[in-house]
């Protein structure tokens, strides 16, 4: 049997496992009329189909994107493929979130739910700290909203510091999140360069860049998480190649905030130790190691205490919609929302990162430890739903994985990407 042809049966082999596991999330519960506690399983999100003229420009930046962007890949100077890695990034999401005009970036920081009303709630930062544990109780007086609970508190000074700036308007709240979190894909083609080469960054920046991650990533915190976590993996990288301690603390020092953003972001430690296994060296991690103490002892300091708090808001959690959701059902389903961010043709590049992954490739090996940690979130049973937000950070280190499929593919593949994300956008509401 020729080579191609056995490639070819197991990507589309690859790609069905993942289609059925899409189809079973979507029938499964409407089967046995089981409520699983979303609106439209496996997606946190409304069955809404709303097609508008303001549609059309997102159209015609996806295509224009999917045209320009191979091509500007393969030829700019690394500077500007950069840049044009951050522009591409952020004029698409953009574009997806602008198909319901400004609401599509201020609906979800306009909610009582959210980080900005809490935000705008604190008048005091010392005292809130050294309050914010007993304030995570649904029954505590004064209790957090639903997304400052569930998250330490660098979240919440994140949303505290806008708001002494002046950057109040939900909207304008939004196009800062797209903006940091469009710094991301920066980040992760420097760390492909740093560890790998510049060919292996130019093959992944149009996957990145297009990836149906833009959906969510305007329109919620997680993209900030994103961009802070992949900028500390990219130092850390630097670190393990250059011999630069500084680079290495400063690598702690995001990395250690990651875990004062969100508790599942403790995962990261996955992705770290792939960093420093593909850069074949374990110099950084005690400095490293240093960066993210400091961090630690900021906090705690200033009266939050990470190992106290967790418990508290494991015990929220479960108090909640969480302990509604059966962990039967979403133990699987998770990954077939977390499809929706990434596209079949992610699927369909498994078993050739499989075999690029046992060669050494770069871009295979940190995917395989993004896969890893998804997985790891997956069975924990702390990721039941809304994974499609929440594995962001995890899964901008997968999405080009479609580099790695025969270059014949990738035309229709990356347009396959775009096609996705517009439909997502327009038939489902998501809730973020």
């Amino acid at each position: 049997m020729p080579p191609t042809l056995s490639s070819a049966r197991a990507a589309i082999a690859s790609a069905a496992v993942g289609l059925v596991l899409v189809v079973a999330a979507i029938v499964v519960p409407r089967l046995t009329d089981e409520d699983v506690r979303v609106h439209w399983p496996p997606l946190h999100a409304d069955w809404d189909p709303r097609i508008g003229l303001l549609t059309l420009p997102a159209v015609a930046i996806g295509l224009l994107l999917w045209v320009a962007l191979p091509r500007l890949a393969a030829t700019a100077s690394w500077r500007a493929l950069l840049a044009y890695a951050f522009a591409g990034t952020w004029l698409w999401t953009m574009a997806l979130a602008m198909t319901e005009g400004t609401d599509g970036l201020a609906r979800v920081f306009e909610r009582p739910g959210e980080y900005v009303h809490d935000a705008q709630r604190v008048d005091s930062i010392g005292t809130m700290m050294r309050t914010f544990v007993d304030r995570i109780p649904m029954d505590s007086p004064d209790h957090w909203h639903t997304h400052v609970a569930g998250h330490p508190p660098g979240a919440l000074l994140f949303f505290v510091l806008l708001d002494r700036l002046g950057i109040t308007d939900p909207f304008w709240i939004g196009v800062v999140v797209v903006t940091i979190g469009s710094t991301a894909v920066v980040a992760v083609l420097m760390t492909l360069k740093t560890l790998g080469s510049v060919r292996l960054a130019r093959q992944a920046m149009p996957w990145i860049v297009l990836a149906p991650t833009a959906v969510w990533m305007g329109v919620d915190g997680d993209a900030l998480f994103t961009a802070v976590a992949a900028w500390g993996l990219a130092l850390l990288a630097v670190a393990a190649v250059h011999r630069r301690p500084g680079a290495a603390v400063a690598a702690g020092l995001l990395l250690g905030a990651c875990v004062y953003l969100s508790y599942g972001l403790v995962l990261l430690a996955i992705l770290a130790v792939a960093v420093l296994v593909v850069g074949r060296t374990w110099r950084p991690l005690p400095w490293a190691l240093a960066g993210a103490a400091a961090v630690a002892v900021a906090f705690t300091v200033a009266g939050f205490e990470w190992w106290r708090a967790y418990p508290v808001l494991h015990d929220r959690y479960y108090a909640g919609i969480a302990s509604e959701r059966p962990y039967s059902y979403w133990v699987w389903a998770d990954v077939a929302a977390w499809t929706f961010t990434v596209g079949l043709v992610v699927w369909a590049a498994f078993p050739r990162a499989v075999r690029a992954f046992r060669e050494g490739d770069v871009m295979a090996r940190l995917a395989g430890a993004a896969v890893l940690t998804i997985l790891v979130a997956t069975v924990s049973g702390m990721s039941k739903a809304e994974v499609e937000r929440i594995w962001l950070p995890f899964t901008i280190w997968v999405v080009a994985l479609p580099a790695l499929l025969p270059q014949r593919w990738h035309r229709p593949a990356l347009l396959s990407q775009v096609v996705l994300a517009l439909c997502v956008q327009q038939l489902v509401l998501t809730r973020w």
